[in-house]
């Protein structure tokens, strides 16, 4: 079963892309190896979405992390053992050495480069399973959830062959005949076991970079639950990306599955939802997540809607384009799927009375939904009064204090429905008026 989230989503989350300022996967990306970012594409692109597969990366993740283990190949080495490897040879072992004592003669005779090149390759895989082997072996002295696929690498490590292989002294000569029965050797007998180690290798890139930053964070490793359970709970939960952001606490189940949030602008309302967002797609990773402690239960996706904009390819307005985003969401929620939706100011593209009336009906036919998760802020707080009627909906706001005129915002959660309202005293503030009337 895979993880359904939408392009919108990751995008309001801001949760992929290399070069994307402030993106999630830009924070975790600290690997050293092209291998090590094929990976951690991957795990950014395909969350799990099976509680003991996510349990059992975390525990590698933070073990990783607690040992303090340092990634102890050279980049450049890597790099040379992989245009080693996929560079073919013949076959047959005869023609193979056929094909590299032409290349010899030609090194010879002119400045072909292949023969130094096989040569290069051949030192720097030797280099790197030696390299492989001393971390394997110093690994293995530790009790961890991590022992089955370093037991698996020290086995092809200790092949016979690869051992002899190992032994050899980079810094002699290599005769030709050597040269032949190893570039054979690695690139047809053993072309799968020489992939799985470049494979563990790539794994132990992405581990240790991931351990790292939960250190250097302070991030924490959420629990997965089985989906029936229908929680997430999480204490001191924050926006990765923003440097002293506060925590804040999150608690929604079975009986309380929807927070209704209310708050002024500027007072945090998106960045919470945007942290709990990410919180949970870092956790179906079994990433570290911003939080002291989380608990979760699986969820079949995320679905937001922060920042809708119209759509003028498309014709949409403003307004019509948050109806048509409800309606997918909508769609999701009643084919049956467990989600975590997440609505920010819904329908502030039209009027006010229209707006208290979606928002509350819309809010309302949500909460039906107990096997869901949501998450819906507004600005008309009335329509909080009229949604105590329903028994699974939490209230909770972001406040905002005044000191003299000016607002300073907590961005501390607090129980209730807010009654702040300084929007005419901001706009005075800023002279607006003054100015037009001057």
């Amino acid at each position: 079963m895979s993880f359904n989230i939408d392009k919108q989503t990751l995008d309001e989350l801001n949760l992929l892309g290399k070069f994307r300022h402030g993106s999630v996967y830009a924070l975790f990306n600290k690997v050293k190896t092209s291998g090590g970012e094929r990976l951690l594409n991957g795990m950014f692109n395909n969350p799990l979405t099976d509680a003991a597969a996510i349990n059992a990366r975390s525990k590698v993740f933070r073990f990783f992390q607690d040992a303090k283990l340092v990634f102890p190949f050279d980049v450049q080495q890597i790099d040379l053992m992989r245009d080693y490897l996929d560079t073919g040879t013949s076959g047959n072992q005869v023609i193979a050495l056929a094909d590299i004592v032409v290349k010899k003669l030609l090194a010879d005779i002119t400045r072909d480069e292949r023969y130094k090149k096989k040569i290069q390759g051949l030192q720097a895989t030797i280099v790197t399973l030696n390299k492989c082997y001393t971390f394997v072996e110093h690994t293995l002295q530790q009790d961890s959830p991590y022992a089955a696929r370093l037991k698996a690498a020290k086995e092809i490590l200790g092949d016979k062959r690869l051992e002899k292989l190992r032994n050899i002294d980079i810094y002699k000569a290599l005769p030709v005949k050597t040269l032949a029965f190893y570039d054979y050797l690695l690139k047809h007998e053993l072309r799968e076991e020489m992939e799985q180690i470049s494979t563990f290798i790539s794994e132990l890139d992405v581990n240790i970079a991931v351990g790292h930053v939960a250190q250097t964070k302070g991030f924490s490793y959420a629990k997965a639950h089985p989906q029936a359970a229908n929680i997430l709970t999480a204490a001191g939960l924050r926006h990765p990306c923003i440097d002293g952001a506060v925590g804040n606490a999150i608690s929604l189940d079975h009986q309380q599955n929807l927070l209704f949030l209310t708050g002024a602008n500027m007072a945090g309302k998106s960045t919470l939802m945007k942290s709990v967002g990410i919180g949970m797609y870092l956790a179906h990773m079994g990433f570290p997540v911003a939080a002291s402690e989380m608990e979760f239960s699986i969820r079949d996706g995320i679905y937001s809607s922060i920042n809708v904009s119209d759509n003028i390819h498309l014709g949409y307005s403003h307004f019509y384009a948050e109806v048509v985003r409800v309606k997918q969401a909508a769609e999701a929620t009643a084919s049956g799927q467990k989600l975590l939706l997440m609505f920010d100011e819904l329908f502030k593209g039209t009027n006010v009375k229209d707006a208290y009336d979606g928002t509350l009906a819309v809010t309302e036919a949500f909460a039906e939904y107990n096997d869901s998760l949501f998450i819906v802020s507004t600005h008309i707080i009335e329509v909080g009064e009229a949604l105590k009627r329903c028994e699974n909906v939490q209230f909770v706001y972001m406040p905002t204090i005044m000191e003299g005129t000016h607002p300073r915002y907590t961005y501390q959660l607090k129980q209730g429905i807010t009654e702040d309202r300084q929007g005419m005293m901001i706009i005075r503030n800023e002279g607006i008026l003054e100015l037009l009337r001057n």
